[in-house]
């Protein structure tokens, strides 16, 4: 199961962090630079769930698609990525697609269903079903690369950020076949049967690696490793039964992403007992999520000021999507609570704490992004 891939020696020269062209850059963003832990021209902000469902141009678009085929029509997936920076004026695209999407282009039988979530036709529990697993390759991303250089070619210097789930997201869903509220396969093959554990895992770092990667090498100027399903492992089980995989994911990329290379945030949900592991698996931006607060993740993770330190990184979050709905004056008091929670961090990027809830107005979302970025450093 632990298949080969292949490395460049570095980006390639063609890559918006590599361009010398200011218009076409991506270097000198607001968000690349924030991920750096440097000032930018203005205080940088994007949503995780910024482009799809809280849009009414996005219910038009995806009419008479399912969400998996929408993915995959490179077109389509563009003009999502697009549709909220047009509106929203963020300071970064987030790629639209999914964490199934590698399982889907492998030839595994995985559909979204409305109201539910992934839904896999076999769940995959025991060592013959592992085995059965497809073996990977980069030409399965093609569409994907076709979608991402789509995508960059008219964001200019405005960055493209690439997503993939983490292993056990994805595994979780695997196991499972489908959502599940204590994810008890995934936590019980892990001790039952810790060698098709190892497999699977392996399976499936492979996949989220590969897939990042393409999206990267596409022309995405900064990444992404998503683990909603985190927070349901003790910190015992995260260090030794997924941590490793999670690594092995970021390792695909990880001669992208060297000085000046490709930023790297790992974000999860439920994860504030395990943002240090989290950090130490690879990434240089750890993503925190609306139960916490900034300021102690900051002390947590032992984080200071400037570039010294070898374990400082910068902080994305964690605005409450709750709080979209609620009063302009609430919301706006959150939003510049959050700011202050993150002054003292090496560099803090403005996120909201998990996705735009699909029941969002839209104009709110503008209106938050006007707010952010009428505040000064």
């Amino acid at each position: 199961m632990n298949q080969a891939f292949s490395h460049t020696a570095a980006l390639p020269t063609t890559h918006p962090l590599m361009l010398q062209d200011a218009e076409k850059s991506t270097a000198a963003s607001a968000v690349i630079k924030g991920y750096r832990g440097q000032v930018g021209d203005r205080r940088p902000v994007w949503f995780m769930r910024q482009a799809g469902r809280s849009l009414p141009e996005y219910r038009k678009l995806r009419e008479g698609t399912t969400m998996l085929e929408s993915c995959l029509i490179p077109e389509m997936a563009s003009e999502i990525t697009l549709q909220p920076v047009r509106r929203h004026d963020v300071d970064a695209a987030i790629f639209f697609s999914d964490i199934v999407i590698p399982l889907k282009l492998a030839g595994i039988g995985v559909e979204i269903k409305p109201g539910v979530g992934p839904v896999l036709d076999t769940p995959i529990r025991s060592a013959a079903d592992i085995a059965k697993l497809p073996e990977l390759t980069d030409d399965m991303f093609e569409p994907i690369s076709d979608a991402v250089k789509l995508t960059v070619a008219e964001l200019g210097s405005r960055p493209l950020i690439g997503f993939a789930g983490a292993p056990y997201t994805v595994a979780a869903y695997m196991v499972e076949g489908r959502p599940s509220r204590d994810h008890l396969g995934p936590r019980t093959m892990m001790h039952q049967d810790p060698e098709s554990w190892d497999r699977l895992m392996t399976w499936t770092a492979e996949a989220s690696g590969r897939f990042l990667r393409a999206q990267i090498l596409a022309g995405a100027s900064a990444g992404q490793l998503f683990d909603s399903w985190a927070g349901s492992l003790s910190r015992t089980n995260y260090q030794h039964k997924v941590m490793p995989y999670s690594q092995q994911a970021l390792e695909h990329v990880a001669d992208l992403t060297g000085e000046q290379g490709i930023p790297l945030v790992h974000f999860g949900t439920g994860t504030g007992e395990i943002l240090d592991l989290m950090r130490d698996a690879g990434a240089s931006v750890v993503g925190v999520d609306y139960r916490m607060r900034l300021d102690e993740v900051n002390r947590r993770l032992g984080n200071t000021p400037g570039p010294d330190g070898r374990t400082n990184v910068v902080l994305q979050g964690n605005i409450d999507p709750a709080l979209l709905d609620a009063d302009w004056d609430v919301l706006e008091a959150h939003v510049r609570d959050v700011i202050a929670q993150g002054a003292d961090a090496p560099g803090h990027m403005l996120n909201l704490g998990h996705g735009v809830p699909p029941t969002t107005d839209p104009t709110v979302l503008t209106r938050l992004v006007e707010l952010i970025h009428s505040i000064d450093y």
